[in-house]
């Protein structure tokens, strides 16, 4: 429901446009040293406003940590946040209130609990990954102390897409535009699309690549936890997700299995390794060692500013327009999520994995 995760897990709570966004994090190692500075820094990564590429929503997004940490670091103890709302314009939405809006989860939410919030998508909005990014910074601090890393990158906007995997791309270079893709060029091209289709009253969807670094081999727990269904699960928890794949994926059932087994090799240190990586570092629902590599597929945004024929709340037809301030592409806002719930599913399963030590 509103928890993710087994051992270490996150719980948040708060609507679009309520007073305040939160959560409280669980099963954090104690002894962690908490960078305040490093969580502003992921948080100015997703919030609004950024560039013009993004909905204009002026959200500063300061994270108020209000226990579980002591003297700059973790005690182990429940760490509770929040992030105030402080541009909610709700009256944008008074509009909405007795339609259903194509696409967005205004029906499915009134046919499930009899009410909505319909000011700006209440508990359904974007709005709550906030937290997300809070938990994962969390996370990242912890995975770093095991030597991982996790990063992520646009690697697609409409039709427009690298060329090469994720080998060929200084990671560096992903927050040098506000696209987040690490190829100049091909980011100047996806920017001039999205542009475009904001000016038109559209939206456009694109693809985010994923990497986990430095996983040991293991992770998992065999059958139904496998690690990359959890990770996907995790994936498509986030708004707007509609496909997951890893390695390969979706290409390998085209394959033949000559060209994709990842064959073992030892390296001069002795260590067991593939010499290539078409299951993304995943064999069995375990990691092998291997990098950790996974594309999420994000649909347009389902917020138009046009007119589109709906219903109302009675099942008669009507007219909707949105009104108000909203993202004519999710991805590049997406980036620094799909990274904060790798780190969680990273962190989370390396946890499990300690209680096998002896």
């Amino acid at each position: 429901m509103n928890t993710f995760g087994t051992l270490f897990r996150l719980t948040t709570f708060g609507e679009s446009h309520g007073p305040a966004l939160g959560g409280v994090i669980d099963g954090m190692p104690p002894g962690i040293t908490v960078d305040e500075s490093f969580i502003r820094s992921e948080l100015a990564r997703r919030k609004p406003g950024q560039s013009d590429l993004t909905t204009a929503r002026g959200e500063d997004d300061s994270v108020e940590l209000l226990s579980g940490v002591f003297e700059g670091v973790t005690t182990g103890t429940p760490i509770g946040f929040i992030v105030r709302n402080k541009d909610h314009h709700s009256a944008d939405y008074d509009n909405l209130a007795q339609v259903f809006r194509p696409s967005h989860a205004d029906f499915t939410y009134f046919m499930k609990y009899g009410l909505r919030d319909h000011r700006g998508g209440g508990r359904t909005s974007a709005r709550e990954t906030v937290c997300r990014v809070v938990g994962g910074a969390m996370a990242k601090l912890a995975l770093k102390t095991y030597g991982i890393e996790v990063f992520a990158y646009t690697s697609q906007v409409g039709e427009i897409a690298l060329e090469h995997d994720y080998t060929a791309y200084n990671p560096a270079l992903t927050e040098t535009n506000a696209v987040r893709c690490p190829d100049a060029e091909k980011a100047e091209a996806m920017a001039a699309l999205i542009r475009q289709v904001k000016a038109d009253g559209d939206t456009i969807g694109g693809v985010v690549t994923g990497v986990i670094k430095g996983l040991p081999a293991g992770l998992g727990e065999p059958v139904f936890d496998k690690f990359h269904a959890h990770l996907g699960a995790a994936m498509l928890s986030i708004n707007a997700a509609k496909g997951f794949e890893i390695g390969d994926g979706f290409a390998m059932a085209t394959g033949r299995g000559s060209a994709l087994n990842d064959l073992f090799t030892t390296d001069a240190q002795g260590h067991i390794a593939t010499l290539t990586n078409h299951s993304g570092g995943v064999q069995g629902g375990l990691t092998n060692g291997e990098d950790v590599v996974f594309r999420v597929a994000f649909k347009p945004v389902a917020t138009l500013l046009r007119e589109q024929p709906t219903v109302d709340i009675t099942g008669k037809p009507a007219i909707v327009k949105a009104r108000g301030r909203h993202d004519p592409c999710v991805v590049p806002r997406a980036v620094p999520i799909v990274e904060a719930m790798a780190a969680m599913t990273a962190l989370d399963f390396l946890l499990l994995q300690n209680r096998y030590k002896h």
